[in-house]
Formats: structure tokens, C-alpha cells, sequence
């Protein structure tokens, strides 16, 4: 463990998400459901819009890569924490802990700027109807997808390389359940402040960005959508949009409580319980919140299990 001048890491320990001995068991039971629920879920959806041709468009193009980072993102967290509520030592190497935030980071990223194309995917189909299939044509559709994961990509290689080449030579105790940046970067013995500058300006930018482009993206819908006249027609369009609103206001509302809020405001517990729910809740919360509210995916789900 010792490197020329100074210690170096080779493994850590992750606090984990309780002190309490007698809760890891429910934690443990609690967390397995949700990730089940995840799994099956998302998988459902991927499947579901895969073989039902109703559902064959770009809205639900977007919403089956949705469910596949949901599901890829809450994979890279939550196996390791439910080990670690039935484990003594909640160990990971250094070498794990690099490989989970990178990809943590690409998917998380990636659902952030996901989100913006499904925005966008909205505004064409309010306010340019007519257009709709020539602008979001298959091609396009693809082409914002791999501008989404190259997004993603990018993201996570500057942080994840930034965080390699510091060293760490304090506690060997991560506090929190897995390999984020924050608790990684109050370990380091050598200077964070670069870390902390790109922190700032790329996580500033694959958070303001999208959240400006939908932003302004709903402005143009809203405003569409009050000049129809028929009550049922301003109903649809907002019934459209209501599932998407609902998934990005939870996604970039837990992102920013965590990683923006004042650092006078840093608590641990707070952190730990903001970082659950876009780790775990939230890969579950978003196929329930499309099938719940989607009459499409509601119709195509009683197709499929009728036979019909």
C-alpha cells in the first residue's frame, strides 16, 4: 500500500447507508424489493415497446433507452450495496470503486441529457405536428441518441480520470454506500482544487443545459397547448407531457439537492438519502410513472397479455 513518496489506496471501506446493525436486515429486504421492482419494471418496458408495434414511434424509442439506463445505473449501484448489508466489511478496491463511479456516471449523465431529447420530442409533436415525422425521423432519432451516450462518455471520463490521479492517503473509509464524487474527493491528501473546478463547470452544464433546453421547450408547449380550444384537446396534450414533467422534476431536483446546494448545508445523512433516490427510486418510479399514466403502454401491456 505504499507508493514512493506517499500512501496510496488499493481498497476502501464504504460507510454504507446505516450505523445501525439491526436495520441492515430490512434494508437489506427493502432495497432487494426495489430493485426487483427496477429490474422487472424497466426490462418489461424495453420488451413491451420492442414487440408491440402501436408503440413503434419516437417517443417510445426514447422511453425503451430510458428504462435501459434506469436499469443500467441502478445495476451498477444496488447489487453492491445489498452485499454489503449482509456483509462485515463493506470492502471495495480501488480499482471497483473507479469502474462504479465511471459508469454511474455515464448513465446518470446520460438520463439527464435523455430526458432533454424526450423534451424536445414533445415540443415537435405540439407545435409542429405536421412535421413531426419528417423532423423526428428515425435517423434523427439515432443521431440524438448517440449525442446522448457519447454525452455520457465524455462526462465520465474527465471525472473519473481527474479522480484517479489524486492521491489518497487519509481515512480509507468512504462515507456513503458507494463510489461518489463528493466522499471521494474529502479523502484525497493531495490538491481537489481541479476536481472541484470541473466538478462545478461540467456538472454545472450537464445539469443548466437541460434543464434551460426543457425549460424553454415547455414554455413553447404550454404555449401551444392554451390556444387549442377544445377542452379535451388541451387535456391531451398535457396528459402527453404530464409523465415526462413528473420524471424530470424528481431526476434534476435530487441531482441538484446533492451536488449544488450551499456548503454550509452538507450533511451526510442528507446526502445519503438524496443519493437513494436517484439511485434506486427513481430507475423504479419512472416504467411505473410512463405505464400508470400512458394509455398507449397501458393498451399495448392488455394486448400483449391477452394474446390478442
Amino acid at each position: 500500500m505504499i507508493t514512493s513518496n506517499h500512501s496510496f489506496m488499493t481498497e476502501f471501506i464504504l460507510d454504507g447507508l446505516t450505523d445501525h446493525p439491526e436495520l441492515q436486515l430490512l434494508f437489506f429486504l427493502l432495497f432487494l424489493g426495489i430493485y426487483m421492482v427496477t429490474v422487472v419494471g424497466n426490462m418489461g418496458m424495453i420488451i413491451l415497446i420492442a414487440i408491440s408495434s402501436q408503440l413503434h414511434s419516437p417517443m417510445y424509442y426514447f422511453l425503451s433507452h430510458l428504462s435501459f439506463i434506469d436499469l443500467c445505473y441502478s445495476s451498477v449501484i444496488t447489487p453492491k450495496m445489498l452485499v454489503n448489508f449482509v456483509s462485515e466489511r463493506n470492502i471495495i478496491s480501488f480499482l471497483e470503486c473507479m469502474a462504479q463511479l465511471y459508469f454511474f456516471l455515464i448513465f446518470v449523465i446520460a438520463e439527464g441529457y435523455l430526458l432533454t431529447a424526450m423534451a424536445y420530442d414533445r415540443y415537435v409533436a405540439i407545435c409542429s405536428p405536421l412535421h413531426y415525422h419528417s423532423i423526428m425521423s428515425h435517423r434523427a432519432c439515432s443521431t440524438m441518441m448517440g449525442i446522448v451516450y457519447t454525452l455520457g462518455l465524455l462526462g465520465a471520463t474527465v471525472h473519473t480520470t481527474c479522480m484517479s490521479m489524486l492521491s489518497f492517503c487519509r481515512s480509507h473509509t468512504v462515507s456513503h454506500y458507494f463510489c461518489d464524487i463528493l466522499p471521494l474527493l474529502a479523502l484525497s491528501c493531495s490538491s481537489t482544487y481541479i476536481n472541484k473546478i470541473q466538478l462545478f463547470i461540467i456538472g454545472g452544464i450537464n445539469t443548466l443545459a437541460p434543464t434551460l433546453v426543457i425549460f424553454i421547450s415547455y414554455a413553447f408547449i404550454v404555449s401551444s397547448i392554451l390556444h387549442i380550444r377544445s377542452t379535451g384537446g388541451r387535456s391531451k396534450a398535457f396528459g402527453t407531457c404530464s409523465s415526462h414533467l413528473i420524471a424530470v422534476g424528481i431526476f434534476f431536483g435530487s441531482i441538484t439537492f446533492m451536488y449544488f446546494k450551499p456548503p454550509s448545508s452538507n450533511s451526510m445523512e442528507q446526502e445519503k438519502v438524496s443519493s437513494v433516490f436517484y439511485t434506486t427510486v427513481i430507475p423504479m418510479l419512472n416504467p411505473l410513472i410512463y405505464s400508470l399514466k400512458n394509455k398507449n403502454v397501458k393498451s399495448a401491456l392488455r394486448k400483449v397479455v391477452s394474446g390478442k
